[in-house]
């Protein structure tokens, strides 16, 4: 195989003996074409998945490794009239700039020729019969053609192209009734300036082009907003890295080349090139971009870190945990791509709506021009007729109805810290009316956190988080992620006792109070915390470790209720844990001790009563009620397989984005809603009157076009302003945030 054909180092895989390969597409830009590729990407024996992102123009093909391979796909989507190339970041960056920058020259050429020409038919008009000579007329229409077709030739690329290539493939696509109604418009025009006839329609040609492409460009920019703040999200990680040899030398690497287990250099200023954990060294980090927290989070020796993360003060050694497309940022962008690539029951009404239309719209034009002249019309208003048709019907409006909702709401989303990870992700979390939160983790932080530190006196605290580190006791581990300090290397555990340590003669111990030779502490505990105590030297105190309440929790409950979605809470913990927990949020629907089966059954319970439930969890318990609820999210620091089988996934230590999920997901349908229903009422009005010919190719061009834009701006309604991932609710209010009004409006 010679070198331009072997495509195999970007084939990933093999996993379960399938191979994975992403490509870029050369041809596609509507509903219809993007189901048509995918649906040629399956007829290939061996695919088992095949899927195109909207937002990207990219597909990932997915086969079984000996049934075909990366040359042989590539070869069937060419032939089947849609080339594509191997994706590559940088390539595919270069290909969109170039793409953006030809669309906007074809709609500037577009728009300079339909102004001029404009103004050309202007003058023919007002001059009436009997102010213009028919020699001036036929002036003024010679030389709007030598306008229009050189322009035309050049600003309808965009739509000649994927017509015809449509067209090779023995396929229909919406772009070829858009070219058959430019170049018919063109061709009667230049026919009737040719015959000295009283008019022609070179500017309804032109500006049903520059509306063409004004919509094109619209569209553009709409799947940009996704897909910049993807990119930008990915581009956190930087290029290069310093790596430390064995022996001790610093290596200037891509960051790609990176392992897990290699160790680098962060300076001040620089940002984390893998999730990693420090092994030397102390600062501040900024995680805003990662977590949505805006504070600065204190780190040193043992604390785990994500890449993308901004060093702001001191030098970091770091051991690399993941890396490469295993990092948290790239699970981000995944997230992020699946979000653009979502399609819901509205947007497959849509594709098979858009695939119909084509045939339909040319049948309907067809009988048009045929019915004129069963009645007794000339072959020239037959003509006109069929091209009003042919224009007014152009199923740009329809084919925008769902997609640029989805993509706005997505970037919405996206901004607000949440991701969408299923196909019709927010289709079921506008329906969901019960939301079902699981306890530790979710409604609690992730990790738990010492209650009484501020008690606490600096030496012991930092006696009690050095101990820590050298016991492997889950109370210990918990100490030890949520303080600072440095390991003490003789510390020597005793097995269900505790860990003990002799420093600058005084010795420490942290563990039981029996093992510490103090009396247990005699104030009550919150029910979920759970005590430790330290001891350094006479000094000695106990230490409170709990996971507590979210930020917003309480207010996120509030707002949730005040709603009318009743609250409830499924958790495997035990009852007393989650008793207090349900008492500080108000919920008194609560249950504990639950097993995943439980967890289920409680559920489908819900289900069985009529309710939809939205389930929020984190654990691998959780993960079986993920899947059985109506619609689910999990926080971004849930197990693998919790976010695996979770409808959408949130950034951050507050629940706020569950809310402004719900509230956009609701928006998003009503406005999928109100297009398709634009689009049908526009198309129900407009060409029953073009067919019976009360409408002129000008006027059809205008109407249509305006159609597309309305759909348009009516999907842009849902990009709104969402609440920051880390945004702080209101400590008087059960108000969280201030998301958009409309969201607001959507969540009532």
């Amino acid at each position: 195989m010679d070198e331009r054909r072997d495509f195999s180092h970007f084939v990933r895989g093999p996993v379960d003996g399938l191979l994975t390969l992403d490509l870029i597409l050369v041809n596609g830009d509507c509903a219809a074409c993007f189901n048509d590729i995918e649906a040629k990407a399956l007829a290939i024996p061996g695919v088992e998945q095949a899927r195109v992102n909207i937002t990207h123009g990219r597909m990932t093909v997915v086969w079984r490794q000996d049934a075909s391979s990366a040359s042989v796909i590539m070869d069937q989507l060419a032939r089947s009239g849609y080339p594509a190339q191997p994706f590559q970041p940088q390539k595919a960056e270069a290909a969109e700039a170039a793409r953006a920058s030809h669309l906007l020259k074809c709609l500037a050429v577009a728009s300079f020729a339909a102004m001029n020409i404009m103004l050309l038919s202007v003058s023919v008009w007002s001059g009436g019969e009997m102010d213009i000579t028919s020699e001036t007329r036929d002036f003024f229409h010679g030389l709007s053609a030598l306008i229009a077709l050189p322009a035309a030739a050049y600003a309808g690329r965009p739509f000649f192209t994927s017509a015809l290539t449509g067209l090779r493939a023995r396929r229909m696509n919406m772009d070829v009734p858009i070219s058959l109604g430019i170049v018919l418009a063109l061709g009667m025009s230049v026919f009737e300036t040719l015959a000295h006839r009283e008019h022609a329609y070179f500017d309804s040609a032109m500006m049903l082009l520059a509306f063409l492409l004004f919509g094109r460009v619209l569209e553009q920019f709409v799947k940009q907003r996704t897909r910049v703040a993807a990119g930008n999200i990915a581009a956190l990680k930087g290029a290069m890295a310093q790596r430390i040899e064995p022996d001790g030398s610093l290596v200037l690497v891509p960051v790609d080349s990176l392992a897990p287990g290699d160790e680098v250099w962060l300076l001040a200023g620089e940002r984390a090139p893998a999730d990693a954990v420090v092994v030397s060294g102390a600062s501040s980090l900024d995680e805003s971009v990662i977590t949505g927290e805006t504070r600065r989070r204190e780190v040193s020796a043992g604390a785990a870190i994500y890449a993308g993360s901004l060093n702001f003060e001191g030098v970091l050694r770091l051991r690399v945990s993941k890396a490469g497309a295993a990092s948290l940022i790239d699970d981000v962008a995944s997230l992020v791509e699946k979000a653009a690539q979502a399609r819901s029951h509205y947007r497959r009404l849509a594709d098979r709506a858009a695939r119909l239309y084509a045939p339909l719209v040319h049948t309907s034009a067809a009988l048009t021009a045929v019915g004129w002249l069963v009645v007794g019309a000339s072959l020239h208003d037959a003509m006109i007729y069929a091209i009003a048709v042919l224009i007014i019907t152009c199923p740009c409006a329809l084919a925008l109805a769902v997609p640029a909702v989805q993509v706005v709401a997505a970037g919405r989303l996206f901004r607000a810290g949440v991701f969408l990870n299923t196909p019709e992700a927010l289709e079921r979390l506008s329906e969901i009316d019960t939301v079902v939160f699981d306890k530790t983790g979710t409604l609690t932080q992730p990790c738990a956190q010492v209650v009484n530190r501020l008690d606490l006196s600096e030496d012991l605290l930092a006696a009690a988080a050095s101990l820590s580190r050298s016991s492997h006791h889950p109370l210990a581990v918990a100490l030890a992620v949520c303080t600072a300090g440095e390991m003490i290397a003789d510390a020597r555990e005793v097995s269900g006792a505790g860990v003990k340590a002799m420093v600058d003669g005084q010795v420490w111990r942290l563990g039981s109070a029996a093992f510490c030779d103090i009396p247990e502490w005699a104030q009550p505990a919150p029910l979920s915390a759970s005590v430790l105590y330290i001891r350094r030297g006479d000094a000695h105190a106990p230490v409170i470790i709990d996971q507590m309440l979210r930020p917003d929790a309480v207010a996120v409950v509030a707002r949730l209720r005040a709603k009318g979605f009743p609250v409830a809470i499924l958790s495997g913990d035990h009852a007393a844990a989650v008793g207090a927990v349900a008492a500080q949020l108000g919920v008194s629907d609560w249950r504990a001790g639950l097993k995943p089966a439980e967890k289920i059954a409680a559920i489908e319970s819900m289900k069985a009563s009529g309710r939809r439930v939205l389930m929020v969890g984190d654990g691998l318990n959780d993960a079986p009620a993920l899947a059985a609820a109506h619609a689910s999210m999990s926080p971004v620091c849930a197990v693998e397989l919790a976010q695996a089988q979770a409808d959408a996934v949130f950034l951050g230590e507050r629940l706020g984005p569950v809310v402004e999920a719900i509230a956009t997901a609701r928006l998003a349908k009503r406005l999928m809603q109100q297009n398709l229903a634009l689009s049908v009422i526009y198309n129900a009005i407009a060409a029953p009157l073009a067919v019976l010919g009360y409408v002129t190719p000008i006027i059809a061009a205008a109407a249509m076009s305006g159609s597309s834009i309305l759909v348009t701006l009516n999907a842009l309604r849902a990009g709104g302003t969402p609440m920051k991932a880390g945004e702080a609710a209101s400590s008087q209010s059960p108000e969280i945030g201030a998301p958009a009004a409309a969201a607001q409006r959507g969540l009532a």
